[in-house]
């Protein structure tokens, strides 16, 4: 018997407990977590600068809805975006953080018309569904929010869907849920160029490479690009549910008061959370550390090999194994859970990895291990 929609295909055990990348089930066996929580807890579980945050402004105030001035939303998109010249919204989600980005789109350049790419994926709420370029999210739930067209992602001739009737391109910088596809340099330069040229707004998601998932910040400061508006959610909260969409400081004309809005969006604690994480990837040692477990994780899983093991693709934290069969992948990640390796799945046939940006090498090294056990 259960009282919930069966729209998750639930694990039969429960994470109860967590310490940084060590969770345990409501049997007592631990695992390492590969996952995060789908790229969320980017500093681990139970960090205790984000913990000591949430717990005093906790004995503050929780909420006042946004009628009133909010100095933590103001430090936290400051020492988000520094002088880079972009301004903030906040909300709740990724979801919502792509639903802003695409009003904003639309009312910013009077349009209607938007490109994203197939095997995206920006949300489950309708506008971000529609966006995400995969039948198998829009399956049953036509008809769609219109306006949307799919181009093949590095795919130079998909630049022509770029013309004077767009009003603005959505991308990933790496396709996470299509299967850690990364994007070509020289590609999303052009898509990044094209769209000046015509005047349509350049939209990154950067849900799941944000917050330092691939390496910096924003994995669109690697790719040598400026976009219009980028969006931000997991990692920003590290477990706390909060999103972020930031647009050029030109485009806050077309926000303005009544045109959009969140009740709980940019509330004190999950502010308060924020800031915490943002300060502590500000340490001057966070992303050298990061780049020192990355390359060590990236050598490690360059060097697995298996007959089904196709590809081995990705940046910083944030890892694909794809396998020439779906019946491979599957079988990969439960004999990697039976000896206490927690992975996810992207696309059909590839194994994600997401671990935590404060993984230890003596970390890495485990999880590489039982990767070649399971191999």
């Amino acid at each position: 018997m259960t009282y919930l929609f069966p729209n998750y295909a639930r694990k039969p055990f429960e994470i109860v407990t967590g310490l940084g990348l060590t969770v345990t089930d409501n049997q007592g066996k631990e695992y390492l977590d590969f996952t995060s929580g789908i790229g969320v807890v980017n500093l681990g579980h139970h960090h205790p600068a984000v913990e000591q945050a949430l717990a005093e402004q906790a004995r503050q105030l929780w909420h006042m809805p946004n009628l009133y001035e909010n100095h933590l939303q103001e430090e936290v998109a400051q020492a988000l975006v520094g002088e880079l010249g972009y301004v903030g919204f906040f909300c709740n989600s990724g979801a919502e953080a792509n639903e802003a980005a695409i009003k904003l789109v639309r009312k910013a350049r009077g349009k209607s018309k938007i490109v994203t790419f197939q095997h995206s994926f920006h949300g489950r709420t309708y506008g971000a569904m529609s966006a995400t370029g995969q039948a198998s999210i829009h399956a049953g739930f036509a008809p769609l929010v219109p306006d949307f067209h799919y181009g093949v992602y590095n795919d130079f001739d998909s630049l022509a869907l770029v013309d004077e009737e767009v009003a603005g391109v959505m991308v990933e910088v790496i396709q996470g849920e299509g299967g850690v596809i990364v994007a070509e340099e020289a590609w999303l330069q052009a898509l990044a160029r094209r769209c000046q040229e015509v005047g349509a707004l350049l939209v990154i998601d950067e849900v799941q490479t944000g917050m330092g998932r691939t390496g910096s910040l924003f994995a669109f400061q690697q790719f040598g690009i400026e976009p219009d508006i980028f969006t931000l959610a997991k990692g920003l909260g590290n477990g706390f549910p909060v999103g972020a969409m930031f647009g050029k400081g030109e485009l806050a004309a077309s926000f303005g008061p009544g045109s959009h809005g969140s009740t709980f969006g940019g509330n004190k604690l999950a502010m308060a959370v924020a800031l915490a994480v943002v300060k502590t990837m500000q340490a001057p040692d966070f992303f050298p550390q990061v780049a020192q477990v990355s390359q060590q994780l990236a050598k490690g899983l360059q060097e697995l090999r298996a007959p089904k093991l196709c590809e081995v693709r990705g940046r910083g934290l944030m890892w694909g194994l794809e396998f020439s069969d779906q019946e491979e992948l599957l079988r990969v990640m439960a004999a990697a859970e039976a000896k206490g390796l927690l992975t996810l799945r992207a696309g059909e046939k590839v194994l994600r990895l997401l671990p935590a940006l404060t993984i230890t090498p003596a970390e890495v090294t485990q999880g590489l291990s039982i990767l070649a056990d399971v191999l």
